[in-house]
């Protein structure tokens, strides 16, 4: 079962949305693709979080039970054999810095402890998480504790722009020449925003394009699939896809066919609104 829930308008320029979820055991270890967001996540059933780079990896990358998970560009693989219940939030380019106070950049690639960025209100969140009951007030404990630190920050005109474009259309060329702004201070603030450069941010986002479009395609071929994503030919879109997801487009679509939910592990049951008295 997921709830999830579209933020006070102060957030949602930083958080998409906001999200409960309650997991049965699965298999062992799940694989989590790179989603193009950075997201938070408090487990409050099911004991620390446990990730790992590999299903056979011997030892545990990193641990928590409230973990801020930077931008990825590899899959990565989570326990998955118990019980849970988490509560958290889909990010925003730009929501490092307002949320957490840190570049984005500095986070990309990793799974920080909470408790390491906040300090002490990420104690405080946690507890008053665990003291809420019904799924609803629980997002209202994340939604309040998200503004209480939220210190908003003006993007890059330059970086807006580009942005725009890219989740406007993934399977766009080129992008644009910039004028007014020197390449190297562009990528810099890029990075700052999103944690990744432009031309890999887009090449991520791509990847996410396709990913959907296997699990929406039906039977449509894939060569058809990787151009109207943006790919040049089959054979560029397979090496991409090996880059992001550790397997091939055609395995992963085997594994996954018929599987239309955004990405792994994301549950059913999904509501979307605010509820008209109370959460």
């Amino acid at each position: 079962m997921r709830l999830t829930l579209t933020p006070d308008p102060r957030l949602r320029p930083y958080v998409s949305s906001l999200w409960l979820g309650v997991r049965a055991p699965g298999a062992d270890r799940e694989c989590v693709l790179p989603s193009g967001q950075m997201h938070l996540a408090v487990r409050l059933v099911g004991g620390p979080v446990r990730i790992y780079d590999g299903v056979a990896a011997p030892a545990a990358l990193g641990t928590g039970d409230a973990l801020v998970a930077g931008l990825q560009v590899s899959p990565y693989w989570k326990d998955a054999d118990v019980a849970t219940l988490t509560v958290g939030a889909q990010l925003r380019p730009g929501a490092a810095l307002a949320l957490f106070g840190v570049s984005a950049h500095d986070l990309a690639g990793r799974h920080a402890g909470l408790g390491a960025i906040w300090s002490g209100d990420a104690d405080r969140l946690r507890d008053a998480l665990h003291d809420a009951t019904a799924p609803y007030a629980r997002l209202a404990v994340l939604e309040a504790a998200l503004l209480s630190r939220l210190r908003p920050r003006g993007m890059h005109p330059a970086v807006a722009a580009t942005l725009a474009l890219i989740h406007a259309s993934p399977a766009a060329g080129r992008l644009p020449a910039l004028s007014g702004v020197s390449q190297r201070h562009f990528i810099a603030r890029f990075r700052e925003a999103t944690g990744l450069s432009p031309k890999r941010y887009a090449r991520l986002h791509r990847f996410r394009s396709l990913v959907q479009s296997l699990q929406e395609g039906g039977d449509q071929p894939l060569a058809d699939l990787a151009l109207a994503a943006g790919y040049s030919d089959q054979a560029h879109c397979s090496r991409e896809f090996r880059e992001f997801a550790a397997t091939t487009p055609q395995a992963w679509r085997r594994e996954h066919a018929g599987d239309h939910r955004p990405g792994s592990g994301s549950g059913a049951g999904q509501f979307r609104t605010r509820p008209s008295a109370g959460r």
